[in-house]
């Protein structure tokens, strides 16, 4: 039996399509689909014929439903660096994405987490469907958002990208157009006949882009970010977790009760990582954010929480994880510090030669 492509990757018309072809796994991606991508979009860039990228998802589910979390759970277990090469490659790919020289329109109809949010969000275009379900939920498996979420988060409006990175709100359609995370609706009706549109359109005036994906948007209904965007930011703002905790307990309302309900559920260690790390990138360039995301993925291997967090949400699915240490006040600010340490001459910023 033939086995199916990872990812489907051709020329239509005028644009290079790539699909995401796994639909069982919700097209999560493998280092393999990595490497595959950036071979495709590294020829693209020098084909005169090409004028913009579209990606998009196998299946109705998911988009991306993130990456291979539990090979890197076994990469950090077996003590290998098939884990740091899995980053290193998908780190090169957001990279290759962000600088991209043309037009790249992922459309994140479906399940967008963890790194299907890195092969998205750094792209020029990012059209929403009805089913958009858009969310970094890394710090419920001991984890930091990274594929460049140390980059977008801080740069959305007020402290939504501390509360999406903090707690792993998942946002819809509408949320993700009024946050700036997509730049376009589709309703999902459409996509294919928004695709087909693409693949024959010649787009290389100024504003076909634009005038296409007008011509197929919509109303994507209510976003909730405007009755929350007040609370957010006065909940979330500052440099430290527990000040924040401790205004959304004085704050006492059914909104700021779910988050602490919800924090209360994920790892100490990941949320004080998480914030020093969505600090830190503020003000760092996306090449030195990516350089920062590897060096923080690297340590999480070196600790208990991300194993145990695999362990409660993907092997056992217990969802009960025991996070070690168990509260805000026992973590180690100093190995938090140690966590943005260089790597090794070995392991260091290879992702961007």
């Amino acid at each position: 039996m033939t086995q199916e492509p990872e990812i489907i990757a051709r020329k239509c018309g005028h644009v290079g399509r790539i699909t995401l072809n796994r639909p069982k796994a919700l097209n999560a991606l493998t280092h393999g689909m990595c490497l595959a991508m950036i071979e495709a979009l590294q020829a693209w860039a020098e084909d005169d014929a090409v004028q913009a990228i579209v990606v998009d998802g196998a299946g109705e589910k998911g988009f991306c439903a993130g990456g291979d979390i539990l090979k890197l759970h076994d990469s950090g277990k077996a003590g290998n660096d098939d884990a740091w090469l899995f980053w290193r490659d998908e780190y090169r790919l957001n990279t290759l994405i962000h600088d991209y020289p043309k037009p790249y329109v992922a459309l994140i109809d479906g399940i967008v987490m963890g790194g299907g949010v890195g092969v998205s969000v750094h792209g020029s275009h990012r059209v929403a469907g009805d089913r958009t379900m858009f969310a970094m939920p890394e710090t419920g498996i001991g984890f930091h958002p990274d594929v460049g979420g140390a980059w977008f988060l801080p740069r959305l409006g007020g402290e939504i990208g501390t509360w999406m990175g903090l707690t792993g709100a998942r946002l819809k359609a509408a949320d993700c157009i009024a946050a700036g995370l997509a730049t376009h609706y589709c309703p999902s009706a459409q996509t294919d006949a928004l695709i087909a549109a693409l693949e024959c359109a010649d787009l290389s005036g100024e504003d076909a882009l634009e005038v296409l994906l007008e011509e197929f948007s919509g109303d994507p209904g209510d976003s909730d970010l405007a009755l929350t965007r007040t609370l957010i930011d006065a909940a979330f703002a500052g440099d430290s977790v527990e000040p924040m905790i401790e205004r959304m307990a004085a704050a006492g309302d059914a909104w700021s009760t779910k988050q602490l309900k919800i924090l209360a559920g994920k790892s100490p260690t990941a949320l004080k990582l998480t914030l020093a790390a969505l600090r830190a990138g503020a003000d760092l360039s996306f090449e030195g954010v990516m350089r920062q995301d590897l060096r923080l993925s690297a340590w999480c291997l070196t600790g208990q929480d991300f194993y145990e967090g695999v362990r409660a949400v993907i092997i056992d699915k217990d969802n009960a994880p025991v996070w070690s240490p168990a509260t805000l006040a026992e973590v180690d600010d100093l190995a938090i510090a140690a966590a943005f340490a260089p790597l090794d001459d070995a392991h260091e910023m290879t992702f961007l030669d």
